[in-house]
């Protein structure tokens, strides 16, 4: 009769987040608090601004007198900055959870030995929804996201009405979309926890009910997130773009979120390995995730060029409005990020992990994993920024912005890691993992 003999082989394993670590996340929160202060006052002098104002007054008259509402630039940009690092964060935060479902809804036995980081990505999700609530509270009242809040723009007869906002009052109303984006999160974070509890009861008592039990909670955390994800993008990036849309814009929001979170995990892997952990995991885990990355690195380049593609040959001007500000509009501000883009998100991984020797290196997924995250963090810029910025953009503050989060979410990660065992040692799938090659 067959047994189960992973316990004589493979113990826990604990991660024990030293003072210097948690000094060097420290470190990187006070370099985005410098650098954030830094591009303020850059942009309280006017430095950088004088070769804006020729794009903004060309582009201004195209959005009528509603658009000078809002805050001074440099708090408008404050407001989009932490928007945009909160919104690439959270998705990144939630794909841990995605994958972990994935997991097990697949019977997928390669990853019981790195299902562990994945469930520390999602700590962010709370934070991210608090975040998130208080952020859109406040630039409601200022209007320096969303075009849609403006006072008056879906009531006839206002100076600010727009006919078109106006006939998306039903969807795009301060109710219903705090409604969507509390319900969506609080579901994500609900999952999220249903599933750790379950694992760590796992840890602790043995036996297969857990697993089944999780595998239940993942399938329904599936179905719900399909359906939630897409809608959270309309929300949270397109509906910046009031009068645009597109109906491969959930795919491709979800694309970014997915190809990044795989990085992150990648990446956590390779860092706690290099630190001594995780000697159980090989080669082979390292080649899966890189497959993953360079599979789904080649889908959002899919979806981005199908958006693309369909809109440039239709050329229509309420669709083609958009890339036209991303591709040549303002002066051309974005036109290199646009191509610059493609060249981080596609075509490096692409032709890096394209052999198999690649995804098995350490040091080849690490540049990888890395140059996804950045890519995909300015994916979101390209996003977010042309909508409300429009030529008064920059860098320094968003910089320092996105340093704070990344600070504040390692060490939420990091903390999470070290509450229990890296191995989950009774899950019944782990002698699988620990002798899995590729």
């Amino acid at each position: 009769m067959a047994t189960l003999t992973h316990q004589e082989s493979v113990t826990a394993e604990y991660l024990e987040v030293t003072p210097g670590t948690r000094k060097k996340f420290m470190l990187i929160i006070v370099a985005g608090v410098i650098l954030l202060a830094i591009g303020i006052i850059m942009s309280m002098m006017g430095i950088g601004a004088a070769h804006h104002e020729g794009a903004a007054a060309a582009h201004g008259a195209a959005h009528g007198a509603a658009e000078h509402h809002g805050s001074a630039p440099w708090l408008k940009r404050l407001i989009v900055s932490l928007w945009h690092s909160n919104v690439f964060f959270t998705g990144v935060a939630a794909i841990g959870t995605v994958f972990v479902a994935i997991q097990y809804v697949a019977y997928a036995g390669w990853s019981v030995l790195i299902k562990r980081i994945a469930e520390a990505l999602s700590a962010w999700l709370v934070p991210g929804l608090v975040i998130m609530v208080v952020v859109f509270g406040i630039s409601y009242f200022t209007h320096d996201i969303f075009h849609w809040t403006l006072p008056g723009i879906m009531e006839e007869g206002n100076a600010n009405y727009d006919e078109i906002i106006a006939g998306k009052s039903g969807f795009l109303n301060l109710p219903f979309y705090i409604a969507r984006m509390i319900i969506f999160l609080g579901l994500w974070a609900f999952f999220t926890k249903r599933l750790r509890d379950l694992s760590l009861a796992e840890d602790l008592n043995g036996g297969t009910e857990y697993f089944h039990k999780s595998i239940n909670v993942s399938a329904l955390f599936l179905v719900i997130f399909a359906v939630s994800s897409p809608i959270a993008a309309w929300d949270w990036v397109m509906s910046i773009d009031t009068h645009w849309f597109s109906t491969m814009f959930g795919w491709y929001i979800f694309a970014s979120w997915w190809v990044s979170g795989l990085a992150a995990i990648t990446l956590c892997t390779i860092l706690l390995k290099q630190a001594g952990y995780l000697h159980w995991v090989k080669e082979g885990h390292l080649h899966d995730l890189g497959k993953f990355m360079f599979g789904f690195s080649i889908f959002w380049t899919y979806v981005w060029f199908s958006q693309f593609m369909l809109i440039w040959y239709a050329n229509l001007p309420e669709e083609s409005v958009y890339f036209n500000q991303r591709l040549g509009g303002f002066d051309g501000q974005y036109t290199w990020m646009f191509f610059g883009n493609l060249l981080i998100n596609f075509v490096f991984p692409f032709l890096v992990l394209m052999t198999r020797d690649a995804k098995r290196q350490m040091i080849m997924m690490k540049i990888v994993s890395i140059a996804i995250l950045v890519g995909h963090w300015s994916d979101f810029y390209l996003a977010i920024m042309p909508g409300t910025m429009k030529a008064e953009n920059g860098f320094i503050i968003e910089i320092g912005v996105a340093l704070i989060f990344l600070g504040a979410f390692l060490t939420l990660m990091t903390n999470r890691l070290a509450q229990a065992s890296l191995v989950p040692v009774h899950h019944p799938f782990l002698d699988e993992s620990v002798h899995h090659t590729t």
